[in-house]
C-alpha cells in the first residue's frame, strides 16, 4: 500500500461513516476505519431485536466483513479517547494515536437522561445491541417473575411496562410490547393471563410523534390505544426507580421502564474543544467541517447541521447517509484541486412509524399513509435498505411467520446483571 497516498480516518462505522467509505471508493486515499465494536448496526429495526422479532445477527454485520473488498481500507478495534488537532491524531484510549490527513467523525449519540442519569440503571434505552438483548431479557423475565408471584400488587407490577417517550422509538417499542403480551404469549402461562398486561407510553409533549403531521400523531395515537396501549401525554417524567415511574402527579408501579425519550451526542465536540448545541453536537460549518480546522468533518447524530431554513437536520439515517456522501464528494473535489465545493444541502425523505404488525404512519410531506398500506411501505422501504440478499431474505421470512402466525423466534433470555438468583 501507497502510504504517501492521502489519510482519510474515520471514526465511527454507523450510517454516515460506512456510507461515506462507499461513497470515497476509486479516490486517490486510503482509509482507516475505527470503531469501538466490531458490527454496523442498522439502528431503525434494532426494537424489533429487543421486542423478539428479530435476531441480533439479522439486524448487526461485521465491519470486516462489509469492506473486506476495499483494499483501501484497514479496519480497527479500538475505542477513541480524544483528537489531538494540532498534531493531526486520533488519540486512542490505550495509549495509541493514528495520524490523519482528513478526519470524518462520525460517532453517532448516546442516552440522554436530562440530568438524571441514574436514571439509566431503572430505565434503559435502545442504541446498541446490548441495549436491544438487555430489554429484551428484562421483557421476558418479567413474564416469568410474575408467573411466580403471589402478591396481587407485585404482580400487575411486573405485568406493567412503561415506556418514556413517544417519539417513532418510542410508538414502535409500545405496539410490539403490547401485541407480544396480548397475542403471542397468550396462553403460555399457567399463573398469569398476560393479556393483563399494560403497556403505558408517557409523553411530555402535547402529541406522540411530534415531527409527523398532527392528523397522523392523532391516528398513531388511535391506533395504540386500540392495540391496548394507554397513552399518556403533556406530563414530563420526574423520577424513575426500583418500583416504578412518576409523571406530573401520578406514580406508575412498574418493574420494566424503557427510556425513548432523548438523545446526547457522543463525545466529540469535547474531543475536539469545539462549539456544541445543548445535546453536545457540534456546531458545524455549511460544508459540515470544524470551525477553525477545515481537515476534518463531523455528520450523523453528532453534528448540528441546519437547513436554509433554519431548522435542524434530523438524526435519522438518511440523513447521516446524505452527510456521508456529501463529505466524500467534498474531499474527491478537494483532491482534485478544487477548494470550493458547494455546502450540504439536506433532503428529506420523509418519516415514518409502524404501530405494531399491522399500521403504520408514513409522512412524505405530499403524500401521507396509514394503515396497512403504510406498514407494508414501511417493511419494504426497511427490507431495501438492509444489507446483502440474504437479510432481506431472513427478515422478510421472520416477518412473514410473524404476520401470519403471531410467533416470534428470538425469545430466549441470556443472563445479565439484573437477573434474579
Amino acid at each position: 500500500m501507497n502510504e504517501t497516498r492521502h489519510h482519510v480516518v474515520v471514526v465511527g462505522a454507523g450510517f454516515g461513516g460506512l456510507e461515506f467509505t462507499r461513497a470515497l471508493d476509486g479516490a486517490p486515499a486510503r482509509i482507516t476505519m475505527i470503531d469501538k465494536r466490531n458490527h454496523h448496526l442498522f439502528q431503525p429495526l434494532l426494537y424489533q431485536v429487543a421486542t423478539t422479532a428479530l435476531a441480533t445477527s439479522e439486524v448487526a454485520w461485521p465491519i470486516r466483513h462489509l469492506l473486506r473488498k476495499r483494499k483501501d481500507v484497514t479496519t480497527l478495534l479500538a475505542t477513541v479517547s480524544g483528537v489531538d488537532r494540532a498534531g493531526k491524531n486520533v488519540l486512542l484510549d490505550d495509549g495509541g494515536a493514528v495520524g490523519y490527513d482528513t478526519l470524518l467523525l462520525a460517532t453517532g449519540a448516546r442516552h440522554a437522561y436530562f440530568g438524571h442519569d441514574e436514571w439509566e440503571n431503572f430505565a434503559p434505552g435502545l442504541k446498541t445491541l446490548e441495549d436491544a438483548t438487555t430489554i429484551r431479557r428484562r421483557i421476558l423475565l418479567a413474564f416469568e417473575w410474575a408467573e411466580r408471584e403471589t402478591d396481587p400488587a407485585k404482580r400487575q407490577a411486573l405485568l406493567t411496562l412503561a415506556i418514556v417517550g413517544g417519539g417513532p422509538t418510542g410508538v414502535e417499542l409500545a405496539g410490539t410490547i403490547v401485541e407480544l403480551a396480548h397475542e403471542m404469549l397468550r396462553g403460555e402461562s399457567r399463573n398469569i393471563d398476560t393479556r393483563q398486561t399494560r403497556v403505558v407510553l408517557i409523553e411530555a409533549g402535547d402529541r406522540i410523534l411530534p415531527n409527523f403531521a398532527p392528523e397522523l400523531s392523532d391516528y398513531a395515537s388511535k391506533a395504540l390505544e386500540r392495540l391496548g396501549v394507554t397513552v399518556e401525554l403533556g406530563r414530563p417524567v420526574t423520577r424513575c426507580d426500583a418500583e416504578g415511574v412518576v409523571f406530573g402527579e401520578t406514580h406508575l408501579p412498574a418493574r420494566t421502564i424503557l427510556w425513548a425519550a432523548g438523545v446526547a451526542a457522543s463525545p466529540a465536540a469535547e474531543w475536539l474543544g469545539a462549539a456544541a448545541d445543548r445535546a453536545g453536537r457540534v456546531l458545524v460549518e455549511p460544508d459540515l467541517t470544524v470551525p477553525g480546522s477545515p481537515e476534518i468533518f463531523v455528520v450523523g447524530d453528532a453534528a448540528h447541521v441546519l437547513r436554509p431554513d433554519g431548522r435542524m437536520v434530523p438524526g435519522v439515517a438518511p440523513a447521516a447517509k446524505q452527510q456521508g456522501r456529501h463529505v466524500a464528494a467534498t474531499i474527491k473535489a478537494r483532491l482534485a484541486s478544487d477548494m470550493n465545493p458547494p455546502p450540504f444541502r439536506y433532503r428529506h425523505d420523509g418519516d415514518l412509524a409502524t404501530i405494531g404488525k399491522r399500521a403504520a404512519a408514513i409522512d412524505f410531506g405530499w403524500i401521507k399513509l396509514t394503515g396497512r398500506l403504510a406498514w407494508w411501505l414501511w417493511g419494504l422501504a426497511h427490507i431495501y435498505f438492509l444489507i446483502g440478499f440474504r437479510n432481506r431474505l431472513a427478515v422478510s421470512l421472520s416477518w412473514l411467520w410473524i404476520y401470519l402466525t403471531g410467533q416470534r423466534s428470538a425469545r430466549l433470555i441470556t443472563q445479565g446483571d439484573d437477573d434474579r438468583n
